[in-house]
């Protein structure tokens, strides 16, 4: 006996929300610089353009250097960079929003890019990983998810731990070469 096929599962696609953006984004922001420039002239709408491109190519050469040494000394002192590369991408795309010409990215742009919103934005980028690449363990048979980024966690683990019901004691001699 054999079973059909599981029918695709039809649901948003990244490739589909991407097209969409890009068709309807640069329409929200013509209108909104036109709703603009009505309210304060075309000039000023102008140069309002070109100092928030301005201020954003500072905002990005700031907030990315901090985000590269930060993850720079996560690396030299040997720990996962996760929260650094979250920080990292985040900037990113907001640094990219900020250099498109437009308020609305703008906007979004800023809430990326600014490091008292930056923990909201990374929250969001865990959820669509999470969502999309979900890390099961196997255990006893049974499908278990992992429930939260590294980066999110309270405090990092600190050294070698040891079970509390265990009374196994390892005997050993530590020797330094330096």
């Amino acid at each position: 006996m054999t079973t059909a096929p599981s029918p695709r599962r039809r649901g948003l696609r990244p490739t589909r929300v991407a097209a969409v953006l890009l068709l309807l984004v640069p329409v929200i922001e013509i209108m909104v610089m036109l709703a603009v420039g009505q309210a304060i002239g075309g000039w000023p709408t102008f140069l309002l353009l070109i100092a928030t491109s301005a201020l954003g190519a500072l905002l990005i050469k700031r907030e990315g250097g901090r985000a590269w040494r930060a993850l720079g000394q996560a690396l030299r002192d040997g720990r996962m960079p996760a929260r650094e590369l979250a920080d990292g991408i985040v900037v990113l795309v907001g640094g990219a929003l900020l250099l498109v010409p437009g308020f609305v990215t703008d906007v979004f742009g800023l809430l990326l890019v600014l490091p008292f919103t930056r923990p909201i934005a990374r929250s969001l980028l865990a959820a669509v990983i999470s969502r999309h690449m979900v890390a099961q363990v196997e255990v006893f048979g049974a499908t278990t998810v992992t429930d939260r980024p590294a980066w999110e966690q309270q405090e990092p683990p600190r050294g070698p731990r040891r079970s509390g019901s265990s009374d196994e004691v390892v005997e050993g001699e530590i020797i330094d070469e330096d």
